[in-house]
């Protein structure tokens, strides 16, 4: 990596930065242009941050320092974590696919201050992401670099204690006086349930909220150890710890990564894995999973 005097600003402009790489401005351009570079024109003219063009530099040096590297952020999908697990398994120490899950919004949050290299995004029901999806990235400097790629659809609704009566809809559910466990506003989960309140014409504030998950996974713990009754979630969820599910509509479970990243061996694999027939089986286990468009490129903000 290039020495970094004291005097380079944390933001560059194409001059300060065709200096610190000693290449001409004109192939800072083209390179900014193709995504290559990190950089944004958020403030109408280019400015790249030093300490991702530091990382850039690691990262295209000698066959790519940190190529044996992909962490995924984002929305929170069992398949999804089984899938990066059976790729770590497979490449054992010579490469790691990390998946931390956090929700929509911070996954991007982290991925526009490239501390990850892709995030899980679902903000709403599935017929509607093909606007939505696009619209939530542009909130976001990094937009500029990155795509967006199908990963699967699933089933998402209201996730129910198992001792509590079954219920044929949400509104009746809703009408019940349950405790709930909700989701944070960031959260993909908590955006659906906005959703179906408005559907079913319902007052979200209504609702009795006991807690507050971080995760589905302790939404279903809530459930199952009695401390709430009901939880915003996906049917995979549901199948995995035994509870009652009402089904409010399908989600889209997208991927926006660095059009850097998206030709990276290590993320070519997990979206080939997805593919396989044991993701296929698993998918059919837990149910809820809709596999036909996988790896389909979306969009990309150009």
């Amino acid at each position: 990596m290039l020495d970094k005097p004291d005097s380079t600003p944390r933001y560059m402009t194409v001059r300060q930065l065709a200096q610190y790489l000693q290449i001409n401005e004109k192939k800072v351009y083209a390179l900014a242009a193709d995504g290559v570079l990190p950089g944004t024109k958020a403030t109408g003219k280019w400015l790249f941050p030093r300490e991702l063009v530091d990382r850039w530099l690691l990262e295209t040096s000698h066959g790519g320092a940190l190529t044996d590297r992909l962490v995924v952020s984002g929305g929170e999908d069992l398949l999804l974590q089984r899938a990066v697990l059976d790729c770590t398994n497979t490449l054992r120490a010579y490469a790691l696919i990390c998946y931390v899950p956090t929700d929509t919004r911070l996954g991007l949050s982290l991925l526009n201050r490239g501390r990850v290299d892709a995030s899980v995004v679902h903000w709403g029901p599935a017929d509607e992401s093909g606007k939505r999806h696009p619209a939530l990235l542009r909130h976001y400097a990094g937009a500029s670099t990155w795509v967006l790629v199908h990963l699967f659809r699933r089933s998402h609704g209201l996730l129910l204690n198992p001792e509590l009566p079954a219920a044929d809809s949400v509104a009746e559910v809703f009408a019940r006086g349950y405790r709930w466990a909700m989701r944070g506003e960031g959260s993909g989960a908590q955006r659906f349930l906005h959703e179906t309140v408005a559907y079913s014409r319902a007052d979200i504030d209504s609702l009795h909220c006991v807690a507050t998950a971080a995760s589905e996974r302790e939404a279903a713990m809530l459930l199952r150890t009695g401390a709430a009754d009901v939880a915003p979630g996906s049917g995979a969820v549901a199948s995995e710890f035994g509870l009652n599910f009402v089904p409010s509509g399908w989600e889209d479970i997208d991927l926006a990564v660095s059009r850097g990243n998206y030709f990276r061996d290590l993320l070519q694999r997990l979206l080939q894995t997805l593919k396989d027939s044991q993701t296929a089986s698993r998918a059919h286990t837990l149910g809820g999973y809709d596999l036909g468009r996988v790896g389909e490129l979306l969009w990309q903000n150009r």
